[in-house]
């Protein structure tokens, strides 16, 4: 049964059609890679998705519930989680405290009772840095946990950024382009993390990447766009052999599985 459901969504930039009628599934615990050339439509697909752009036409539903009336703040509450090509860590906070920053959105205090610091704050921020704790376990980042972001391989600070983005707890993950910057054994961890956020977490995965042989191995499902349109959808294997997916983006060979991650 599809957790996500896009409907014919359109956007337009002034005279750019940035979507044109875009619809596909995203079935609940699988990992969907969508890729297309620079300039296809991926990242403003997922900025519709996480609220940051409005679309001028079409329906986005999360679960059976309509989503495009709502703000960012209720997208992330309601459980969708989202990574940034461009990373968003704050640099002089240490690694524990970046990652919690992504429980507090689901958090019950707020400034009066913070100020107050009421006995159940004390347990709730407890109960935080213990989340939040568990993730970077969970990502090998334990021993990093009061180490400042600043100053860290990229390859960790894209792992910190994952880490973050588990912790608000999201069914659906929304994962912006997580192998750039990455060198091959990296994308080789990441791959494995992937699997795992899917099979030990429960939580679908939704896939933006240029790295073919990452979203060939990993994804259940490949949705490819090019101008803004979709034009294919189906397993990896069925994509990869697709003629409009090698002419639009693949070149003339039609290997892309070959680079192995």
């Amino acid at each position: 049964m599809p957790i996500l459901t896009v409907h014919n969504l359109t956007v337009r930039f002034g005279g750019i059609l940035a979507l044109d009628s875009v619809s596909f599934d995203v079935d609940e615990g699988a990992i969907v890679g969508l890729i297309g050339p620079n300039g296809a439509g991926k990242t403003t697909l997922f900025n519709c998705l996480s609220r940051l752009d409005t679309p001028d036409g079409g329906d986005v539903r999360f679960d059976g519930r309509p989503i495009l009336g709502l703000s960012a703040h209720r997208i992330a509450a309601l459980g969708i989680g989202r990574t940034f090509q461009n990373l968003a860590l704050f640099p002089t906070l240490t690694v524990l405290q970046n990652v919690m920053v992504g429980v507090h959105c689901r958090t019950g205090s707020d400034v009066l009772s913070n100020a107050l610091w009421l006995p159940w704050v004390g347990r709730e921020e407890a109960a935080t840095r213990e989340r939040a704790s568990e993730l970077l376990r969970f990502l090998d980042l334990g021993a990093l946990a009061d180490h400042p972001a600043a100053g860290l391989p990229f390859g960790t600070l894209k792992r910190v950024e994952l880490a973050r983005a588990l912790a608000s707890r999201p069914r659906l993950l929304l994962v912006d382009e997580p192998a750039g910057g990455l060198n091959h054994e990296e994308v080789a961890t990441l791959a494995k993390l992937l699997r795992a956020i899917r099979d030990s977490r429960g939580v679908t995965v939704l896939l933006v990447e240029h790295h073919m042989g990452l979203v060939m191995q990993v994804s259940d499902k490949v949705v490819v766009l090019d101008f803004g349109r979709k034009i294919a959808e189906g397993r990896p294997a069925d994509v990869q052999r697709n003629p409009d997916v090698i002419r639009a983006y693949l070149g003339t060979d039609a290997r892309v599985g070959a680079e192995a991650v």
